[in-house]
């Protein structure tokens, strides 16, 4: 199933439509700068034709994977997002991607030890490297860690750049929150960070659901944002402060 993002022409081929754009210039890169960079430079046809992205929950795995599309097709390149492995995405969404200028597949360890979905993907590798077109595949192990049934999925997975992603310091986060609440035009100030930083869970992804939910209470209330009421976002989210 495709959803296009905001009327443009590129695709992710997804269940949900986005909520917004993933962009790589809102990836805080922390610890991952060189990781950031090789995914710019394969996005706009400079650098490498495959990339493999690892790393647990949380890392933004997915947030660079998709931001590639984006950013590939802002330069006038088709890309496509692909979630392997999640409801209403088959293996035989792969056999036409070929003529793509990027393909991104999320998660290659949900589909690790599915022949179907093994061979196809075998398949694309071997197409897309063929045409010269780029690959950049996300899982959260390393090829040799994954239960792949093919032997030679598992050798050209091998074949380009790995690049394990690490959590965000703390440091990291906070100007994650800051920035991203800039840009919904909210203001937190240090304590509101603060207390944040104190009690929700630490990474990006928990952090961007607590900033929208907080952003939706202040919006409903035409409220500033405090401590109080990022207060009442976790307790609705059953996260006690000991307030």
């Amino acid at each position: 199933m495709a959803a296009p993002l905001s009327g443009h022409a590129l695709q992710l081929h997804l269940p949900l439509e986005l909520a917004r754009e993933p962009t790589l210039w809102e990836y805080v890169p922390g610890p991952n700068r060189e990781a950031v960079a090789a995914v710019r430079a394969t996005a706009a046809g400079q650098g490498e034709s495959f990339l493999l992205l690892v790393g647990r929950p949380g890392t933004g795995k997915s947030h660079l994977l998709q931001a590639a599309c984006l950013a590939a097709f802002e330069q006038g390149r088709q890309a496509h997002y692909v979630p392997l492995g999640r409801a209403g995405v088959a293996p035989g969404l792969l056999e036409d991607l070929d003529h793509l200028d990027l393909v991104a597949l999320d998660d290659l360890h949900r589909i690790a030890g599915d022949p179907a979905w093994e061979l196809a993907l075998f398949d694309l590798f071997n197409r897309l490297r063929e045409r010269g077109r780029a690959l950049i595949a996300g899982a959260a192990e390393a090829p040799d860690a994954l239960n792949l049934r093919l032997p030679d999925l598992r050798s050209r997975l091998q074949w380009g750049p790995r690049y394990r992603l690490l959590p965000l310091t703390d440091q990291d986060c906070e100007e994650l929150l800051d920035a991203s609440a800039r840009r919904r035009g909210l203001a937190l100030g240090p304590a509101v960070v603060r207390y944040i930083m104190t009690y929700s869970a630490r990474d990006p992804g928990s952090l961007m659901d607590l900033l929208a939910r907080v952003d939706s209470l202040s919006l409903r209330e035409q409220r500033q944002v405090s401590i109080p009421l990022v207060r009442r976002v976790l307790a609705e989210a059953g996260v006690a402060d000991g307030g």
